[in-house]
């Protein structure tokens, strides 16, 4: 079966966060503001975003991440640990698992 290809708007990558992870990036993140205050909040809020976001029948991926691994990747960049480095950090996973990128 050939590999199927992706367009960057066919596949739509979530950060997803377990419970110690999301402890973890509340206490290293630059926008503390922008986080729900609890991780069921967020992880509500995460699920609503998928859910909306696949009635528009799009496929969404959640991307499993490791704060350490997220916190290297913006030292390495010069970026700070927000939420628009998560999005950046987040595409750049789901473009390499697709073959779309480095």
């Amino acid at each position: 079966m050939p590999k199927q290809s992706f367009t960057r708007s066919a596949v739509v990558g979530v950060a997803w966060f377990d419970r110690r992870q999301w402890k973890r990036l509340a206490e290293v993140v630059e926008d503390p503001n922008e986080l729900e205050p609890t991780y069921e909040q967020w992880q509500q809020g995460a699920q609503s975003a998928v859910h909306a976001i696949e009635s528009e029948g799009r496929l969404v991926e959640r991307v499993h991440i490791e704060v350490q691994s997220l916190v290297s990747w913006c030292k390495d960049k010069g970026l700070p640990v927000n939420g628009r480095s998560r999005a950046e950090y987040v595409a750049q996973i789901v473009r390499r698992r697709h073959g779309l990128g480095p």
